[in-house]
């Protein structure tokens, strides 16, 4: 047996597991999940010393293969985002359970009752790259809502996986539940990615998260219906009728607060009316934290320590300390400027004139639309879903960040007392 079908046995052997737990899973108490999670928190907490070990070793392999700045700020735990991903699961357990809500329900004149209720998609299959806390969240939300989840982590993310599983494992078994509800794949072989997006007897959604090209290939080979995440091309517009001093505290959290996000804006658009106030000073603040800058011939024009832009960087997720601004004439060009570079993540714009705002709000149609509000706020836990499995830039189903709600589906449930279709 080669290795790709030792890959492809073991990957069936998963899906199979996954399966069966999802019956389960489907029926399960909501106390049931919610003490599994919360076992989950307190193993996370009483392992950490395990945890950090194992993110020593990812660390340490991935500053010896040369990963980014941004890179290893995604790789990172500490007894800070330990901490945090640990209140996430008791944040997770804590939301209302939308299994079994019902959505609709009416009544025909015939006599039968029909109900639109909340089910789960039952097996989800999650590809993520460095971020090992996307093992706690995925898994959470996934089993909140019902489903099993299958974990095909990164390979500069391993063993911190590993070690975030294993506490998600010692909950299912604190609550009774199968061991098979969250698997993470034990392997970091590449064919594992090219199985899992076969699995269609298994899998009911793929959610991708990484970089463009783990998206690209993706999106190409899967046989199963995604949750698209595209680049996370965010940008800010401060307007005209801006207060100047909180757009630039916005503007510089948008980037700066943690560049390696895909809620870090990545092109900030300026009026042209404000622009020789405004720039001058957020230009400074920028190069002094170490950001470089790319800009239009009139931003260069302002400063000339900003490079010049091409037509490449206004289409491109630099996930690292690197921001392209521009000068627009007004709020329609900045539209039409997202419209032409987005990837219909998120967009803000900076404004105290209301009716710019809501032009602003009705022509942008990315998944998320702000005003007055840093970008780097497009997550699901700061939107009260506890975590998030990621963003969807698509429009079927799910968009914007998906959580317990969105990891559902629904069926109709008909109740009658023998009535015949003439």
């Amino acid at each position: 047996m080669n290795a790709t079908e030792s890959v492809a046995d073991l990957m069936r052997a998963i899906g199979v597991r996954a399966k069966e737990a999802a019956r389960a899973l489907a029926i399960a108490p909501t106390a049931t999940k919610d003490k599994a999670l919360a076992a989950a928190a307190a193993a996370l907490r009483a392992r950490k010393g395990e945890v950090l070990a194992a993110n020593a070793r990812d660390m340490g392999a991935g500053e010896a293969k040369g990963l980014s700045k941004a890179m290893l700020d995604r790789l990172l735990l500490n007894d800070a985002r330990i901490e945090a991903t640990a209140r996430g699961l008791e944040e997770v357990a804590g939301l209302a359970d939308p299994v079994g809500t019902v959505l609709a329900d009416w009544q025909r004149p015939n006599g039968l009752r029909i109900q639109r209720v909340r089910v789960p998609l039952g097996v989800v299959g999650i590809i993520y790259e460095s971020r090992p806390n996307v093992t706690a969240d995925a898994g959470a939300l996934c089993l909140k809502a019902g489903n099993a989840a299958i974990l095909r982590g990164g390979s500069e993310s391993f063993h911190s996986s590993r070690a975030i599983a294993a506490c998600l494992g010692e909950g299912l078994a604190a609550a009774g539940l199968p061991a098979a509800a969250i698997q993470l794949v034990p392997t970091i072989d590449r064919a594992a990615v090219g199985e899992m997006l076969k699995m269609t007897e298994f899998i009911d959604v793929i959610v991708p998260r990484g970089g463009k090209s783990l998206i690209a290939r993706i999106t190409e080979e899967s046989r199963i219906p995604l949750f698209k995440h595209l680049e996370g091309i965010c940008h800010t517009y401060v307007d005209r009728a801006a207060d100047l001093e909180m757009a630039r505290k916005v503007t510089f959290n948008a980037k700066m607060r943690r560049t390696g996000i895909c809620g870090a804006t990545e092109t900030l658009l300026v009026d042209a009316a404000i622009a020789a106030r405004f720039l001058p000073p957020m230009i400074e603040e920028l190069i002094a934290a170490g950001c470089e800058l790319r800009g239009c011939a009139r931003t260069r024009a302002i400063d000339a320590r900003v490079k010049p832009a091409t037509d490449e960087d206004w289409k491109t997720e630099y996930l690292d300390a690197v921001l392209s601004i521009r000068i627009v004439e007004g709020v329609d060009e900045a539209i039409e400027h997202i419209r032409a570079n987005g990837s219909d993540h998120t967009e803000s714009i900076l404004t105290e004139d209301a009716a710019a705002a809501q032009r602003f709000l009705d022509r942008v149609d990315s998944a998320i639309v702000m005003v007055n509000a840093s970008t780097q706020f497009a997550d699901g836990g700061e939107f009260g879903m506890g975590a998030e499995i990621g963003i969807s830039t698509g429009k079927l189903h799910a968009r914007g960040p998906v959580g317990v709600e969105q990891l559902t589906s629904f069926k109709y449930v008909v109740r009658g007392t023998g009535q015949c279709r003439p």
